[in-house]
């Protein structure tokens, strides 16, 4: 194992921050967040349930931590942290892929590796285009305002993802609401039932398919027809990586495409740059990744010793990895807190670094490009409905983004 020591400088004891934190303004750090950005490599954190953890908030730091196989993302480990407990409550159902380690996590990863490549994404961007401008076409003719959330951010991805899943869209309200309860409930009975509704609804739909004599074109079917019929996988697994699929496949895009915009519409010179100059969209994309970090606290316990910036993570100690803070470190970005489609962003985590990489980053940047390009393209005149302080946007545990967007043009 490589020697971590030298990553960094040395993390000192202070009296731990709680995490996580609501934001004060959408596109920022939590403002108590500001004694874990003073140079630290790792500070401690407080959880919800008093459990004090580490958290990883130096950019080279977490790249080494989140490559380090010592580190494990099974959520049914007795010590894995959560930041929640709502989450606590759903851990011993396991979450594919996300909370799978090594070998398991290679084999599931690699069924899903050929529908996620760039060349996937790029065949993808013409029907992504179509999906885009239908939303756009009929938010127009139905007039101003508008919610961009519910008119545009939300169903663009629902969509996508719906037809590569080969999962109705007629039944996106179900699942969409009950994602919300997932990710968003207020306490953990409620998500335990949204968990439950949700892979009561994915298991029936893969008995269906089961039953089809011919697959039909959707990831879920070729799984069905040949990895499940082949005992590649279990159905209970494969229950498991149809959730991860389709929850994470809209909620992040989703986020992504409200916030970003409405980012833009606060930093109107650099949505003037952008519009002067669309050849700038894949930078911007890349940039308001870094800046938004929607994905908060990505958690993984200690299963040895773990040596590193003059600290030492002993096993079974939990790990987070501020995002936003990382994304921000000022040896890796300068002036990380401004807003600039001309730096180099494309080493942040915000789909997280090593083996659990985001496994859709590719199609991820492919809707991103065309929603946002498109909107600005289509709505040159487009504005906030209602002052910006009235736009309300989420609670700090769960991924980030706007509760609803009154937009108008």
């Amino acid at each position: 194992m490589t020697d971590l020591t030298d990553i960094t400088g040395p993390a000192h004891q202070a009296d731990p921050v709680a995490f996580p934190q609501d934001r004060t303004c959408p596109y920022h750090p939590p403002t108590g967040y500001q004694p874990l950005r003073d140079g630290r490599s790792l500070s401690r954190v407080t959880l919800f349930d008093g459990r004090e953890v580490w958290a990883v908030t130096a950019h080279a730091t977490a790249r080494a931590l989140l490559s380090d196989p010592r580190l494990s993302s099974d959520r049914r480990h007795p010590d894995f942290p959560v930041p929640a407990a709502r989450f606590a409550a759903v851990r011993d159902r396991g979450v594919a892929l996300l909370g799978e380690d090594d070998p398991e996590h290679n084999r599931q990863r690699r069924m899903m590796i050929p529908s996620f490549t760039v060349k996937r994404a790029t065949e993808l961007r013409p029907w992504i285009q179509r999906t885009v401008d239908g939303l756009l076409d009929t938010m127009i003719a139905q007039g101003a305002p508008a919610d961009l959330v519910s008119a545009f951010a939300l169903p663009v991805p629902s969509m996508v993802i719906c037809g590569l899943l080969g999962v109705p869209y007629t039944d996106h309200e179900f699942f969409e609401e009950q994602s919300r309860r997932l990710l968003r409930g207020r306490t953990a009975a409620e998500a335990t039932d949204a968990r439950e509704r949700l892979d009561a609804y994915l298991s029936g739909l893969i008995d269906d398919k089961a039953r089809q004599a011919e697959p039909g074109d959707g990831i879920l079917d070729e799984l069905v027809h040949h990895q499940l019929r082949d005992g590649s996988v279990s159905h209970a697994e494969l229950v498991s990586l149809a959730l991860i699929l389709l929850v994470a496949g809209h909620e992040t895009t989703a986020n992504m495409i409200s916030l970003g915009t409405y980012t833009l519409l606060q930093h109107p010179d650099r949505l003037a740059e952008l519009r002067a100059d669309p050849a700038l969209l894949p930078a911007a994309v890349e940039e308001l990744m870094r800046m938004l970090s929607i994905a908060e606290g990505m958690q993984r316990v200690a299963l040895e010793d773990i040596e590193i910036a003059g600290t030492t993570i002993r096993a079974g100690e939990g790990v987070l990895f501020s995002t936003s803070v990382i994304n921000r470190d000022p040896t890796r970005y300068e002036a990380p807190d401004t807003l600039d489609f001309h730096r180099s962003a494309r080493h942040h985590v915000a789909f997280g670094f090593g083996i659990h990489q985001c496994l859709g980053q590719n199609l991820a940047r492919a809707e991103l490009e065309i929603a946002l390009g498109s909107l600005l393209a289509r709505l040159p005149r487009l504005r906030l409905a209602i002052p910006a302080d009235e736009v309300r946007f989420k609670r700090g545990d769960t991924i980030q983004g706007m509760l609803e967007l009154p937009v108008t043009w």
